[in-house]
Order: structure tokens, then C-alpha cells, then sequence
């Protein structure tokens, strides 16, 4: 074979294991982020103290005691949570605060979902979209 036509032929078969690597990448963030599917569809709405937080992608964990359980809770991405107003300070041990959204489809996870956070009194909404 010609050597112009094997330096063609590598060309080909780079760009095409790069055109099918490359159309991986999507696939693989969908798995990543798990979306809604674990938690339930109706409306959750529980109130503790937080424990701690660990804010950053893909989302931010707060932890809350509730009567003494350790409990869950998945707050936005930092962006969503920017945008909705909150900032880290909302977020530090020992605050009351109360979370609606939705909870595990596993009775014995406790873990929610938050769609709004509810700090003295005023109303964080992280999906105003969804109404």
C-alpha cells in the first residue's frame, strides 16, 4: 500500500474513534446525574436543625436532625441555588429550616429532594418553573 494512502487511512480511523468517543460523552453525564427517578412524586415537606452542609456540584447535601434522625437533604446545583437567593450562610449548623419537595421512594432512606427551602419564614424557591 501507497504510504499516502496509510497516513489516509490512520487520519479516517482517528476521526472516527473520536467522533464515537466523543458521542459517549452525553450518554455518560445522563447516567451521571441520576435526575428524579428515586424519589416519590408527591409533595414532602419536613422541618429540623442542620447538622451540616456540603455545598457544590453536581448538587448540595444538607444534613438535618429531626427528632433525633439524621436526615438527607439534596438542595440545587450552585447556580440554582444563586439564583433562588440562597448563600452559604443560609446553609450553617444550627439553623431551623424547613424543605419541600420529595422524599426517597425508600421508606427507610431518609432523603428528599428539595424544591423550596423555608428559612425564618421566607420561601427559597430552587424550580420556580415547575410551579
Amino acid at each position: 500500500m501507497a504510504y499516502g494512502r496509510r497516513v489516509f487511512l490512520k487520519h479516517v480511523l482517528c476521526a472516527g474513534v473520536v467522533a464515537g468517543a466523543a458521542m459517549l460523552v452525553p450518554v455518560s453525564n445522563a447516567f451521571a446525574h441520576h435526575g428524579w427517578r428515586w424519589a416519590e412524586d408527591g409533595n414532602f415537606e419536613i422541618t429540623g436543625d442542620i447538622i451540616s452542609a456540603k455545598l457544590g456540584n453536581p448538587h448540595g447535601l444538607v444534613y438535618l436532625n429531626v427528632n433525633g434522625e439524621r436526615w438527607t437533604i439534596e438542595v440545587g446545583q450552585p447556580w440554582r441555588n444563586d439564583r433562588a437567593g440562597l448563600t452559604d450562610a443560609h446553609f450553617a449548623a444550627g439553623n431551623e429550616i424547613t424543605i419541600s419537595g420529595h422524599r426517597s421512594k425508600d421508606p427507610e432512606e431518609r432523603l428528599v429532594k428539595a424544591e423550596r427551602v423555608i428559612i425564618d419564614g421566607k420561601t427559597y424557591d430552587l424550580y420556580p418553573e415547575r410551579g
